[in-house]
């Protein structure tokens, strides 16, 4: 339990960046994760005939491909006379190495234990959060720390965004851990955290968190439909799940697609007010920005032949942006700006991209194909939660790097080690239960702490 508590209070640290001493890159939180990546590596690998789960090597030939993409990239970027900035360069060396210990010590426990991390997770998350929410309102104050960036939430972040991607993961986990429990009191523990989650998301003002609520809410009612339908029962509750997915998936497909149509008529532009941060009334120049750092990134990752440059940023500072910060004053303090320094110190904000400028065409097929497994696993599990949580954080990346989070790593983590069982074995469950016999457990899961003991939620 010690150890269990130690990597989620870690994952939770590791997003507050405006606690570490001094600015530097390296907190209590990055210290607690490298303790139990450590403590979980050396118990796992020293035990003898330990079978790590297969998520473990999909995880280290995962990273074995990335660092060495890298490394080419770098020699490229060198070979061709590329500037670097040295500071935002050291960073991902010692970014990567750290999150890739953290990677393959959640892929090396088993599903059970993880099952339980996930669980302190979403409890000591909530926690968290409402210490935050509480500083935010001045009930108390962390010397040095400032909770807001200007009207949007950012707690003990040092942006925003980091701080709405804490609460993607924490929704998307809780809506899994509600499908996993039997118990009541459990489940509304679960739906509880994840709804002040929700609310701590809303107040980050992060446009990227609003839609991948809506996204992964249709997701998770779309594959929830699928899964039942997949498993053998009688045709009147297939007909019922149906009837439900019509009754509350169109609403949701509405609240998805119409407030974008309209928002192309000015008359009814009102409508972002209150979806969008700051009232949409910079939605038009944000995309305009983002669209305009893709573009660049995808040039720079086709100069550089599809090879990439190497870690650390590679993109030009946009000129509005610079505009816009000398002509803004008093802007909050507590954040890193990349200065213009004659160096290319930029990112896409897009992992996708980010990792083409960095270890070329080889990163991006190499993400693919893991976030390609690890869907593959929870699908085949079966389990609408997990899918659901993979295509949340997904979509959360298309406008952020988040490959440096640790908390990605553990998802991705949960996904790959849940134990499936064959095709055929889910056939005779299916037939048993229409016969009405004892069927075969649908996962094979067999925790070491039962779901509900006493022990945790």
């Amino acid at each position: 339990m010690i150890r269990d508590g130690i990597v989620a209070l870690g994952l939770l640290l590791s997003t507050a960046s405006q606690l570490r001493p001094g600015g530097s890159p390296v907190g209590l939180g990055e210290v607690l994760l490298l303790t139990w990546s450590f403590w979980v590596l050396t118990d796992r690998l020293s035990t003898r005939n330990a079978a790590l789960p297969s998520g473990f090597s999909r995880l280290l030939g995962f990273w074995g491909i990335f660092a060495i993409v890298e490394s080419l990239g770098l020699l490229n970027g060198l070979a061709r006379g590329t500037l670097y900035d040295t500071y935002w360069l050291l960073h991902d060396v010692l970014a990567y190495p750290l999150v890739c210990a953290v990677a393959c010590a959640s892929a090396a426990e088993p599903a059970a234990r993880l099952h339980r991390i996930a669980w302190l997770l979403v409890l000591f998350g909530a926690g968290t959060l409402v210490l935050q929410l509480a500083a935010a309102a001045g009930l108390f104050q962390i010397p040095s720390m400032l909770p807001w960036y200007w009207q949007r939430l950012r707690g003990w972040s040092e942006n925003p965004n980091q701080l709405a991607f804490l609460c993607t993961v924490l929704v998307l986990l809780a809506v899994h851990l509600v499908s996993t429990v039997t118990r009541f009191a459990s489940a509304a523990t679960a739906v509880a955290c994840g709804v002040l989650s929700l609310v701590v998301g809303r107040l980050t003002g992060s446009d990227t968190f609003t839609l991948m609520v809506v996204v992964s809410a249709v997701a998770l009612l779309l594959l929830t439909l699928r899964f039942r339908m997949l498993r053998p029962a009688p045709r009147l509750d297939a007909r019922i799940a149906l009837g439900l997915a019509i009754l509350l998936g169109v609403p949701l497909m509405a609240a998805a697609t119409v407030p974008m149509i309209l928002s192309a008529h000015s008359d009814t532009a009102e409508l972002g007010s209150g979806v969008f941060k700051n009232g949409g009334k910079d939605a038009t120049a944000e995309a305009d920005l983002r669209l305009a750092l893709w573009q660049q990134a995808l040039q720079r990752g086709l100069e550089s032949g599809m090879l990439g440059l190497g870690p650390g940023p590679h993109l030009a500072i946009p000129l509005t942006l610079v505009t816009a910060r000398e002509k803004v004053t008093g802007q909050p303090g507590n954040i890193q700006h990349p200065e213009q320094n004659g160096a290319p110190n930029f990112e896409a904000h897009n992992t996708v991209l980010d990792l083409f400028v960095q270890g070329g065409l080889g990163a991006v097929l190499a993400l693919i194909w893991l976030l390609g497994s690890a869907f593959r696993a929870a699908y085949r599990n079966q389990s609408a939660g997990l899918a659901t949580l993979l295509l949340g954080i997904t979509l959360f990346g298309m406008s952020n790097l988040i490959i440096r989070q640790p908390l990605f790593w553990l998802s991705i983590a949960l996904c790959l080690n849940e134990r499936v069982v064959p095709a055929r074995l889910r056939l005779l469950s299916g037939q048993a239960a229409l016969r009405g016999g004892t069927p075969i457990r649908q996962r094979a899961v067999a925790p070491a702490i039962p779901i509900g003991s006493g022990r945790y939620p």
